[in-house]
């Protein structure tokens, strides 16, 4: 089967989830275990992906200069630095720590 196929098939599923979505009750969406269950998913994913393009290379756990970078930003972010710095502070220090390593 040819590749497009599977990419419109994707896409017809993100939109039919997308649309289900509008579907549900608002009733339900208010509810406080809801509430409570979509912010701690969102977190959760969050840190998973954030830990997963740090310390993941293909399918071997790597340490290198995303390491740094991650706990300059951490750092960044733990004096309450502006966001954009944030991203420059860890830019910076990835730039660093390669040219170092």
């Amino acid at each position: 089967m040819n590749l497009w196929w599977w990419i419109l098939a994707a896409a017809a599923i993100a939109y039919a989830t997308k649309m289900v979505g509008y579907l549900v009750p608002s009733a339900w969406l208010e509810s406080p275990w809801v509430l409570r269950l979509s912010s701690t998913v969102t977190v959760g994913l969050l840190a998973a992906l954030v830990m997963t393009n740090t310390f993941v290379s293909g399918t071997a756990v790597v340490l290198d200069a995303r390491m740094v970078a991650l706990a300059a930003a951490a750092g960044a972010l733990v004096l309450r630095a502006p966001f954009l710095l944030v991203v420059v502070i860890g830019a910076a220090a990835a730039a660093l720590a390669r040219l170092i390593g």
